[in-house]
Protein backbone atom coordinates (compact mmCIF):
# COMPACT_ATOMS: atom_id res chain seq x y z
CA UNK A 1 0.00 0.00 0.00
CA UNK A 2 1.67 3.24 -0.82
CA UNK A 3 1.34 6.23 1.22
CA UNK A 4 -0.87 8.78 -0.16
CA UNK A 5 0.73 12.26 -0.14
CA UNK A 6 -0.63 15.62 1.17
CA UNK A 7 -1.73 16.76 -2.13
CA UNK A 8 -3.84 13.51 -2.92
CA UNK A 9 -7.27 14.39 -3.85
CA UNK A 10 -8.79 12.16 -1.44
CA UNK A 11 -6.79 13.88 1.39
CA UNK A 12 -8.42 17.08 0.15
CA UNK A 13 -12.06 15.56 -0.24
CA UNK A 14 -11.76 14.49 3.52
CA UNK A 15 -10.32 17.81 5.06
CA UNK A 16 -13.75 19.58 3.16
CA UNK A 17 -16.14 16.70 4.56
CA UNK A 18 -14.89 17.24 8.20
CA UNK A 19 -15.08 20.65 7.60
CA UNK A 20 -19.07 20.47 6.85
CA UNK A 21 -19.40 17.72 9.96
CA UNK A 22 -17.16 20.41 12.26
CA UNK A 23 -19.63 23.10 10.84
CA UNK A 24 -22.81 21.01 11.72
CA UNK A 25 -21.49 20.55 15.37
CA UNK A 26 -20.73 23.69 16.14
CA UNK A 27 -24.20 24.50 15.12
CA UNK A 28 -25.91 21.95 17.19
CA UNK A 29 -23.49 23.01 19.87
CA UNK A 30 -24.59 26.67 19.88
CA UNK A 31 -28.32 25.89 19.38
CA UNK A 32 -28.11 23.26 22.34
CA UNK A 33 -25.78 25.86 24.47
CA UNK A 34 -22.96 23.76 24.37
CA UNK A 35 -19.24 23.34 23.82
CA UNK A 36 -18.43 22.12 21.17
CA UNK A 37 -15.06 20.80 23.01
CA UNK A 38 -17.64 18.46 24.76
CA UNK A 39 -18.23 16.18 21.46
CA UNK A 40 -15.72 13.77 20.49
CA UNK A 41 -15.94 12.82 16.63
CA UNK A 42 -15.26 9.32 15.31
CA UNK A 43 -15.29 8.66 11.60
CA UNK A 44 -16.64 4.99 10.87
CA UNK A 45 -14.20 4.24 8.78
CA UNK A 46 -15.56 0.59 8.33
CA UNK A 47 -14.88 -0.71 4.56
CA UNK A 48 -12.88 1.92 3.59
CA UNK A 49 -9.12 1.31 2.90
CA UNK A 50 -6.39 1.88 5.29
CA UNK A 51 -5.10 4.92 3.11
CA UNK A 52 -8.47 6.75 4.13
CA UNK A 53 -7.11 5.93 7.86
CA UNK A 54 -4.07 7.23 7.10
CA UNK A 55 -5.23 10.69 5.63
CA UNK A 56 -6.88 10.94 8.41
CA UNK A 57 -4.54 10.54 10.86
CA UNK A 58 -2.29 13.20 8.82
CA UNK A 59 -5.01 15.77 9.73
CA UNK A 60 -5.57 14.68 12.95
CA UNK A 61 -3.27 15.55 15.99
CA UNK A 62 0.09 13.73 16.41
CA UNK A 63 -0.66 12.29 19.93
CA UNK A 64 -4.55 12.62 21.01
CA UNK A 65 -5.36 11.87 24.21
CA UNK A 66 -8.32 9.15 25.69
CA UNK A 67 -10.51 11.73 25.22
CA UNK A 68 -9.36 15.34 23.56
CA UNK A 69 -11.88 16.31 21.46
CA UNK A 70 -10.75 19.91 22.04
CA UNK A 71 -7.96 19.42 20.26
CA UNK A 72 -8.92 17.67 17.05
CA UNK A 73 -11.74 20.42 16.94
CA UNK A 74 -9.12 22.78 16.43
CA UNK A 75 -7.36 21.03 13.88
CA UNK A 76 -10.33 20.16 12.14
CA UNK A 77 -8.90 16.55 11.98
CA UNK A 78 -9.91 13.19 13.26
CA UNK A 79 -8.04 11.51 15.98
CA UNK A 80 -10.82 8.71 16.88
CA UNK A 81 -12.08 5.72 13.81
CA UNK A 82 -14.73 3.57 14.17
CA UNK A 83 -14.16 -0.07 12.68
CA UNK A 84 -17.42 -2.57 13.15
CA UNK A 85 -15.81 -5.85 11.28
CA UNK A 86 -12.94 -7.49 12.95
CA UNK A 87 -11.48 -8.92 10.09
CA UNK A 88 -11.34 -6.20 8.04
CA UNK A 89 -10.67 -4.06 10.76
CA UNK A 90 -7.57 -6.15 12.22
CA UNK A 91 -6.13 -6.16 8.22
CA UNK A 92 -6.31 -2.69 7.83
CA UNK A 93 -5.42 -1.43 11.36
CA UNK A 94 -2.11 -4.51 10.58
CA UNK A 95 -1.30 -2.68 7.53
CA UNK A 96 -1.24 0.54 8.13
CA UNK A 97 0.80 -0.11 11.21
CA UNK A 98 3.76 -1.48 8.65
CA UNK A 99 3.34 1.18 6.35
CA UNK A 100 2.76 4.12 8.10
CA UNK A 101 3.43 3.91 11.99
CA UNK A 102 3.02 7.35 12.79
CA UNK A 103 -0.23 7.49 11.35
CA UNK A 104 -1.26 4.36 13.28
CA UNK A 105 -0.03 5.25 16.68
CA UNK A 106 -2.10 8.69 16.08
CA UNK A 107 -5.43 6.93 15.54
CA UNK A 108 -7.60 5.56 18.65
CA UNK A 109 -9.91 2.92 17.46
CA UNK A 110 -13.10 2.34 18.14
CA UNK A 111 -15.30 -0.52 17.69
CA UNK A 112 -18.51 0.83 16.99
CA UNK A 113 -20.35 -3.06 16.09
CA UNK A 114 -22.26 -6.10 17.23
CA UNK A 115 -18.91 -8.22 18.88
CA UNK A 116 -19.19 -11.68 18.77
CA UNK A 117 -17.87 -13.61 21.51
CA UNK A 118 -15.20 -15.88 19.61
CA UNK A 119 -14.07 -12.81 18.09
CA UNK A 120 -12.81 -10.97 21.37
CA UNK A 121 -9.46 -11.99 22.11
CA UNK A 122 -8.82 -10.52 18.46
CA UNK A 123 -10.64 -7.07 19.25
CA UNK A 124 -9.19 -6.47 22.15
CA UNK A 125 -5.69 -6.57 20.49
CA UNK A 126 -6.33 -3.41 18.46
CA UNK A 127 -9.44 -1.32 20.22
CA UNK A 128 -9.06 0.81 22.68
CA UNK A 129 -12.91 1.40 22.74
CA UNK A 130 -15.90 -1.07 22.67
CA UNK A 131 -19.08 0.62 22.14
CA UNK A 132 -21.25 -2.51 21.55
CA UNK A 133 -21.36 -4.55 25.24
CA UNK A 134 -24.54 -5.69 25.38
CA UNK A 135 -24.51 -8.88 27.25
CA UNK A 136 -22.99 -10.19 30.87
CA UNK A 137 -21.21 -13.30 28.66
CA UNK A 138 -19.43 -10.48 26.90
CA UNK A 139 -17.99 -9.14 29.54
CA UNK A 140 -16.68 -11.77 31.21
CA UNK A 141 -15.08 -12.56 27.67
CA UNK A 142 -14.01 -8.83 27.22
CA UNK A 143 -12.57 -9.32 30.98
CA UNK A 144 -10.52 -12.37 30.38
CA UNK A 145 -8.82 -10.69 27.15
CA UNK A 146 -8.16 -7.37 28.35
CA UNK A 147 -6.88 -9.45 31.63
CA UNK A 148 -4.61 -12.04 29.51
CA UNK A 149 -3.26 -8.86 26.76
CA UNK A 150 -2.54 -6.89 30.38
CA UNK A 151 -4.61 -4.00 28.51
CA UNK A 152 -6.96 -1.46 29.69
CA UNK A 153 -10.36 -1.02 27.46
CA UNK A 154 -13.29 1.80 27.67
CA UNK A 155 -16.34 -0.07 27.32
CA UNK A 156 -20.03 1.37 26.71
CA UNK A 157 -23.09 0.03 27.04
CA UNK A 158 -25.04 -0.24 24.15
CA UNK A 159 -28.90 0.15 25.18
CA UNK A 160 -31.81 -0.96 22.91
CA UNK A 161 -34.28 1.83 22.50
CA UNK A 162 -36.56 -0.41 20.70
CA UNK A 163 -39.70 -0.58 21.80
CA UNK A 164 -42.97 -3.37 21.88
CA UNK A 165 -42.19 -6.45 18.67
CA UNK A 166 -39.10 -5.10 18.10
CA UNK A 167 -37.53 -4.81 21.38
CA UNK A 168 -34.53 -7.50 21.95
CA UNK A 169 -32.83 -6.97 18.89
CA UNK A 170 -29.61 -4.81 19.52
CA UNK A 171 -28.64 -4.22 22.81
CA UNK A 172 -29.39 -4.68 26.26
CA UNK A 173 -33.10 -4.01 27.83
CA UNK A 174 -32.68 -0.66 30.01
CA UNK A 175 -33.98 -2.83 33.28
CA UNK A 176 -30.67 -5.06 32.48
CA UNK A 177 -28.18 -1.84 32.36
CA UNK A 178 -27.60 -1.72 36.14
CA UNK A 179 -25.98 -5.39 37.13
CA UNK A 180 -23.79 -4.95 32.94
CA UNK A 181 -22.64 -1.89 34.46
CA UNK A 182 -21.39 -3.15 37.41
CA UNK A 183 -20.25 -5.88 36.05
CA UNK A 184 -17.98 -4.40 33.75
CA UNK A 185 -16.94 -1.71 36.39
CA UNK A 186 -15.67 -5.01 39.09
CA UNK A 187 -13.58 -6.19 35.69
CA UNK A 188 -10.07 -5.24 36.72
CA UNK A 189 -9.24 -4.12 32.82
CA UNK A 190 -12.29 -3.01 31.68
CA UNK A 191 -13.23 0.60 32.12
CA UNK A 192 -16.55 1.40 32.14
CA UNK A 193 -16.95 4.63 30.03
CA UNK A 194 -20.63 5.09 29.53
CA UNK A 195 -23.76 4.13 26.99
CA UNK A 196 -24.46 3.74 23.22
CA UNK A 197 -27.46 3.18 21.13
CA UNK A 198 -28.40 3.95 17.74
CA UNK A 199 -31.99 5.63 17.09
CA UNK A 200 -34.32 2.95 16.14
CA UNK A 201 -35.54 3.00 11.93
CA UNK A 202 -38.36 4.99 11.24
CA UNK A 203 -38.43 6.47 14.81
CA UNK A 204 -38.03 10.57 15.78
CA UNK A 205 -34.10 10.73 17.01
CA UNK A 206 -35.19 13.05 19.28
CA UNK A 207 -37.48 10.88 21.37
CA UNK A 208 -34.87 8.22 21.29
CA UNK A 209 -31.84 10.16 22.51
CA UNK A 210 -34.30 11.74 25.03
CA UNK A 211 -34.43 8.43 26.06
CA UNK A 212 -31.31 7.64 26.19
CA UNK A 213 -30.41 10.43 27.99
CA UNK A 214 -32.99 9.83 30.60
CA UNK A 215 -30.97 6.49 31.11
CA UNK A 216 -27.64 7.56 31.00
CA UNK A 217 -28.66 9.77 33.73
CA UNK A 218 -29.87 7.26 36.18
CA UNK A 219 -27.00 5.26 35.14
CA UNK A 220 -24.79 7.78 36.36
CA UNK A 221 -26.39 8.27 39.89
CA UNK A 222 -24.12 4.81 40.60
CA UNK A 223 -21.40 5.28 38.31
CA UNK A 224 -20.35 8.55 38.08
CA UNK A 225 -17.60 8.32 36.01
CA UNK A 226 -19.59 6.66 33.27
CA UNK A 227 -19.75 10.25 31.81
CA UNK A 228 -19.74 9.10 27.63
CA UNK A 229 -22.84 8.77 25.72
CA UNK A 230 -22.41 7.85 22.46
CA UNK A 231 -25.76 8.93 19.84
CA UNK A 232 -25.35 9.94 16.68
CA UNK A 233 -24.60 9.55 13.11
CA UNK A 234 -24.25 11.06 9.35
CA UNK A 235 -28.23 11.99 9.56
CA UNK A 236 -29.15 12.47 13.11
CA UNK A 237 -25.95 14.03 15.01
CA UNK A 238 -27.61 16.89 15.38
CA UNK A 239 -30.29 15.60 17.93
CA UNK A 240 -28.02 13.87 19.26
CA UNK A 241 -26.07 16.58 20.26
CA UNK A 242 -28.82 18.44 21.54
CA UNK A 243 -29.94 15.44 24.34
CA UNK A 244 -25.99 14.94 25.12
CA UNK A 245 -24.27 13.27 23.00
CA UNK A 246 -20.49 13.33 23.82
CA UNK A 247 -19.64 10.92 21.00
CA UNK A 248 -20.77 11.35 17.27
CA UNK A 249 -19.99 8.04 14.93
CA UNK A 250 -20.31 9.54 11.43
CA UNK A 251 -19.75 7.87 8.33
CA UNK A 252 -21.12 8.83 5.28
CA UNK A 253 -20.77 12.23 5.68
CA UNK A 254 -17.01 12.23 6.21
CA UNK A 255 -16.11 9.22 3.64
CA UNK A 256 -18.82 9.33 1.67
CA UNK A 257 -21.22 5.81 0.44
CA UNK A 258 -19.81 2.69 1.81
CA UNK A 259 -17.79 0.55 -0.72
CA UNK A 260 -18.93 -2.80 -1.44
CA UNK A 261 -18.11 -4.93 1.83
CA UNK A 262 -15.29 -7.32 1.58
Amino acid sequence: MPIPGAEHPRRAQLARNLAAVHARIAAACAAADRDPAQVCLIAVTKFFPATDLAHLAHLAPAAPAAHAPAAHAARRGVAHVGESRDRDAATKLAELAVQDPAARAALRVHFVGQVQTNKVASIARYADVIHSVDRPRLVAALAGAAQRLQRPIDVLLQVDLEEGAAAGRGGAAPADLGALADAVAGAAFLRLAGVMAVAPLGSEPDRAFGRLQGIHSRLLADHPDARWMSAGMSTDLESAIAHGATHLRVGTAILGSRPVAR
